[in-house]
């Protein structure tokens, strides 16, 4: 069995974004020269996340909607994290609806996923510098 391990940095401006990845976990696939395994795709920070969704516009709009509904940033002191010096409680709340990982199948040397799937980072506390790993397995 081979293995791959390449990191992704991101250090995103505003403190809530997304980011289809998808072309870059590709590309890391193809240098591993891995055709049969498993891919995880892994946010190395405790305010960002990966997941798996449609790059569709809309939806994109209704996370950030839905994410400030269930964990809005504002007003800062409703968290007892904050209370360290932080303004990010919302942003590991965040985290915590989107994910920390995926892992996709690797099927004859491309990702092998359903309809309209991509792989996205989620930034919920940017402005720092935070880094993806992606770590592929197989033969």
């Amino acid at each position: 069995m081979k293995s791959y391990r390449e990191e992704l940095f991101f250090e995103i401006p505003k403190r809530l974004s997304f980011v289809n990845i998808t072309l870059k976990v590709d590309a890391a696939l193809k240098k591993s020269g891995i055709k049969e395994g498993l891919c995880l795709v892994n946010a190395m920070h405790i305010s960002a996340s990966v997941y798996i969704n449609d790059d569709e516009p809309g939806l994109l709009h209704d996370y950030e909607v839905f994410l400030e509904k269930m964990a809005p940033h504002a007003p800062i002191r409703q968290y007892r994290h904050n209370d360290t010096g932080e303004d990010n409680a919302d942003a590991h709340i965040k985290r915590q609806l989107m994910g920390r990982e995926v892992v996709v199948a690797v099927t004859e040397g491309k990702l092998d996923f359903g309809p309209w799937e991509q792989i996205f980072y989620g930034e919920f506390d940017g402005r720092r510098r935070k880094r993806v790993l992606i770590k592929i397995i197989g033969e």
